[in-house]
């Protein structure tokens, strides 16, 4: 956030990012109407964020995930990476797995689904530019679920978790039943002899591409192959490390290697 004055509280700029005009439009509305908030740029598609985000250096950017030319993702990716200090919240319909884990590792600060109350989206924004990170409790929990399969555990995660997944470990976020672990991520904990397949170089390969935040056409594109094929490989790992989703293979990659 940008300090105006001594007398004057610090404003937050902000760019909106959303390929529907009325959506963004009306957010734009919404959000200007904030005394603290400065809306310094609107985009319809992810190339025109990055654009937009590198000429107007907003603290925050609100992205929406699917969009033509490039995605959310793709736009998050870029943005982060040229712009350290400034945050991304993810705002989207969508909470597939895939698109979760895709976001988080692209640099998303928060992620918020498009049914959040406007008193939500207020305090989620004027949070990350604190530093902190949101999670919608709907995705807070599919992603704390994933990792509890992963790890075996029923308690409440420590927190590393939240290093993982990016999100302050408050009570706002954090889901609050147990699941039950699969049999296979239990014997693992347990150290049981049933033993992981092991994988080859090119799994080993897709499996570092995966983690980090790359979607199947960006891994095909890289290590030139078809996206079938890296989707019949992806499948193929997540059966040998018994992972039943590309979260819990990450949870698998960052546990291996710490």
């Amino acid at each position: 956030m940008t300090a105006t004055d001594d007398t004057n509280p610090a404003v937050l700029r902000l760019l909106i990012v959303d390929d529907q005009p009325l959506i963004r439009r009306g957010l734009a509305m919404m959000l200007a109407a904030e005394p603290d908030i400065e809306v310094v740029g609107q985009a319809a598609d992810g190339l025109e964020a990055i654009e937009q985000a590198l000429a107007a250096r907003p603290d925050v950017v609100v992205m929406d995930l699917q969009m033509p030319r490039a995605s959310g993702i793709v736009a998050t990716r870029e943005i982060t990476a040229q712009l350290p200090a400034t945050k991304v919240v993810v705002l989207t319909t969508y909470d597939h797995d895939e698109l979760v884990f895709e976001a988080i590792c692209a640099g998303a600060q928060a992620y918020l689904l498009k049914d959040a109350s406007e008193t939500d989206v207020l305090e989620t924004l004027r949070a990350v530019c604190r530093g902190e990170s949101r999670l919608s409790p709907a995705i807070a929990r599919k992603v704390m679920d994933q990792f509890r399969a992963f790890s075996g555990q029923s308690t409440r995660p420590s927190a590393s978790v939240a290093e993982i997944i990016g999100a302050e470990p408050t009570a706002n976020v954090l889901p609050t039943q147990p699941t039950t672990p699969s049999a296979e991520v239990m014997a693992k904990s347990t150290g049981s002899a049933i033993e992981l397949d092991a994988l080859t170089d090119k799994e080993e390969r897709i499996l570092d591409l995966l983690t980090q935040g790359k979607s199947n056409k960006q891994i095909a594109a890289e290590i030139f192959l078809a996206e079938g094929t890296v989707k019949n490989y992806v499948s193929r790992i997540m059966d040998k490390l018994h992972a039943r989703s590309r979260i819990e293979l990450a949870m698998y990659a960052s546990k291996r290697s710490s």
